[in-house]
């Protein structure tokens, strides 16, 4: 999939997340379902961060340029030395270490450690990378450019710094489902998993499939394409993604979004 893709997909999944857990009778305070929404779209683009052409390798200029390098070289180690007899030679590590689940865990994982223990410097951090991430995402037609980075940082800072105070007043829901003191913004961690599996599983729709079960083996082959049936699979950018999947994406976005704040 692609980059707005990819973080509709993860948005519409975390207003789905505030839907079922409303019914289960632990409603999210507005702003988590907001800046969770936010932060899932941004956390959907995260796992490309192996793909030199990725929305998020130039999303933070040379640094994230740099992380790209590491990650990807990071990546083909990994499978060079997993990979089983059955699964084929690579020149790269796209689609590899970062779509998994067990990638996907480690991160979200860290982030909750990251924000308990960081302190408001942490938490506004972990807000200003994804929405940057959600804004390149979300708003793909302007924020093309170089010219427009500044103005997407701006824009990301002030979001952030926006989120954390409304987050922090005593009905913001930072100690939202994790209420024992010292737990505040524990919950972070969940959209960002969410976000990454997701991603994983929009990639397994495509042509190439994605290697969510590693280190899980599956047959001959440790880094198995899950996917569909392959007529059932489409190209990256494809018709169906544009015309069939993002529309749909909104509409259970705004579905979900209704419900979980009991408009229905």
């Amino acid at each position: 999939m692609m980059g707005p893709a990819h973080s509709l997909s993860g948005a519409a999944a975390w207003l789905g997340v505030g839907a079922a857990t409303a019914a289960a009778g632990h409603p999210m305070p507005w702003p988590v379902l907001l800046a969770g929404a936010l932060i899932c779209a941004g956390a959907a683009l995260a796992p490309d961060l192996d793909h030199k052409a990725a929305t998020i390798s130039r999303a933070f200029g040379p640094v994230s340029r740099g992380l790209c390098e590491i990650v990807d070289k990071l990546s083909y180690a990994v499978y060079k030395a997993t990979r089983k007899q059955g699964d084929p030679r690579r020149s790269g590590g796209h689609r590899t270490l970062t779509h998994t689940w067990l990638w996907a865990v480690l991160i979200g994982a860290g982030t909750s450690v990251l924000a308990i223990t960081g302190g408001r410097w942490a938490v506004l951090a972990i807000l200003f990378v994804h929405m940057v991430l959600a804004i390149e995402g979300l708003l793909w037609r302007a924020t093309r450019g170089s010219s427009s980075d500044v103005l997407v940082w701006l824009l990301a800072a002030t979001s952030a710094w926006i989120l954390a105070g409304i987050l922090d007043r005593t009905d913001g829901g930072a100690d939202w489902l994790f209420t024992a003191p010292g737990q505040e913004y524990l919950w972070l961690g969940l959209p960002i998993v969410l976000g990454a599996l997701v991603h994983d599983i929009g990639d397994a729709l495509t042509v190439s499939g994605c290697p969510i079960l590693w280190p899980i083996p599956v047959g001959r082959k440790r880094w198995y394409p899950i996917g569909p049936p392959k007529a059932m699979r489409f190209r990256a950018g494809s018709w169906v993604e544009l015309k069939v999947l993002m529309p749909a994406f909104m509409v259970l976005g705004g579905v979900g979004c209704a419900a979980a704040l009991n408009f229905i």
